[in-house]
Formats: structure tokens, sequence, C-alpha cells
């Protein structure tokens, strides 16, 4: 009972005043105008161009990077799933970019990789470009502004591959051997014993990690922030959100575009306890 008081207070009533707010026509500009607005300020949230922008760019992001950080994750676990010497080293070094906090790994990118002056991207093709290949003026691209989105998206597949990869290990440590020694004796080849039998023991973990990094990704705000600070056409809605309260000060507005989010990750994070519920299951027997 104290604990769920505790989560009430801390989470229930916040979000209780969030859905009054969100009802209001209220800019801190003018604060003794407030009024009721209904529905209203939902409706701007859908009509408004930059806020339609910020919508196609969290899918956009959320896909990107969930998409690649698992087939990425999937091939690490894959290598990290063989025995060989230092195995232990390899996979503490591999779940690394996941414990970094996460503004600190978004600043790591932009000053110590994407920077074109000094930056770790632009020396190796320096290098490359002009000590290897002897070229006299090596191109020096500016990598956020020329990709600011692919930019994001490198920076947080980074971050997350590992989180794909300890869910894919998992699953793929819980296989019977036997079946593939089985199948490795009735000729089958390794990529048809992956087809066959791997990979279909894998769809609830893929399936995990699928939802499970939908949800953290959809509300990622750090690396946006830190690298484009929302420009670039990369504002996503967590960032439209922080926008319109801070900056535009309208408190109803930002307030109903955060229900926004809130529901759509309540919708997400269903389908995880209905994947995970069946994962325990299928355990079980």
């Amino acid at each position: 009972m104290p604990a769920l008081v505790f989560m009430i207070v801390i989470t229930q009533l916040p979000f209780i005043a969030t859905l009054v707010i969100s009802t209001l026509d209220w800019n801190a500009l003018r604060p003794d105008d407030r009024s009721f607005t209904g529905l209203s300020n939902y409706g701007t949230v859908f009509s408004d161009p930059a806020l339609r922008d910020a919508v196609f760019n969290t899918v956009y992001l959320t896909v990107g990077v969930v998409l690649i950080s698992l087939v990425l994750g999937l091939a690490v676990a894959l290598l990290l799933d063989r025995s060989f010497r230092g195995r232990g080293v390899v996979r503490t070094m591999m779940i690394a970019p996941f414990l970094i906090v996460p503004i600190a790994a978004a600043l790591v990118w932009k000053h110590a990789l994407y920077n074109p002056d000094y930056g770790l991207f632009n020396g190796a093709l320096n290098w490359l470009l002009g000590s290897v290949l002897g070229m006299s003026d090596p191109p020096q691209p500016e990598w956020i502004s020329s990709m600011p989105k692919g930019a994001i998206i490198a920076s947080l597949v980074w971050q997350w591959t590992p989180f794909m990869m300890l869910i894919l290990l998992a699953g793929l440590q819980s296989q019977s051997r036997e079946q593939l020694e089985a199948a490795k004796v009735d000729g089958a080849s390794s990529w048809q014993a992956f087809r066959w039998l791997t990979l279909p023991h894998l769809r609830r973990y893929l399936e995990l990690g699928v939802l499970l990094g939908s949800i953290y990704i959809v509300q990622n705000f750090d690396a946006v922030f830190t690298l484009t600070s929302g420009g670039l056409d990369t504002a996503n809605l967590p960032y439209a959100v922080y926008n319109t309260f801070f900056n535009g000060k309208e408190y109803g507005q930002a307030s109903a575009a955060g229900v926004v989010v809130v529901i759509g990750s309540i919708a997400i994070g269903t389908f995880v306890l209905r994947v995970v519920s069946s994962l325990f299951r299928e355990q079980v027997r």
C-alpha cells in the first residue's frame, strides 16, 4: 500500500494535472488570461505542420534505430554465442555503450566524432585519403548538417545495439543444442539451421526487443537536443513538447502533445506486456 500510494502521488497526480492543463488556453506570457478550450489543443497537435512533422520524425527515427540496432544486435549476439578466449571481456565491452548516460553519449558523438575540425571521423578520412591514397586536399564533411537524421540514428544505434544484443543472446543461449547437433547430423548447413531452427526460436525475443526498444526510443530527447537542437527538420515529439512549453510558453498545447506521447507509449507498452507474458508462459512449458 505505501508503494502504491507513492506511485499514485508521483505519477498519476501529475498526469491528471497535465490532462487538466491540456484543456486550457494557457500562455505563460499572459498568465491571467486562461480559458477552457476543451479538445482544441489536441486538434492543434494533429493539425499544426510543425507538430505533424515531429510525429513523422518520431516514427522515422524510431523505426530506423530499432531495425538497424536489431540487425546489428543479432549479428553481435551470434558472434558472442560462440566459445572463444576472452569472450567475457568482449561481452563487457559490447555492453558498455548502453551504460553511458544518454546525454554524455550524444556529446561524445557531437564533439569527439562528428566535429569537422577535430572529430575522429574526419581525422580518419583525412588520414585515409591524404596519407594512404595521396589526395592533396581531402574533404572535411559537416556530418551533422549534411545528414542530420542519419547522425542522430547512428548515435542511437551505437547505444541501443548492446540492448538488442543482450536480449537476443539470452534467446540464443536458451536454445536446445541437441536440435542444432541433430540438424548438422542430418546434413543441414549453418544457414539452414539458422533459418529453420534458430530464427523461429528467436521470434519472441525479436518481438520483445522491437517493442521495448520502441518504447524507449520514441521518448528519446537527449540525442535530438544535443546534436541538432531540433533544427534541420529533426525535431521529434518529445523535443516538440519541450519547445512548445519552454520556448513557445504554450502550456496547454505542450500538455496535449505530452498526453499524446503518453497514450502512444501506453499502447506500445500493452503489446510489450502481452509479449512478455506469452514468453514467460512458453518458458514454463
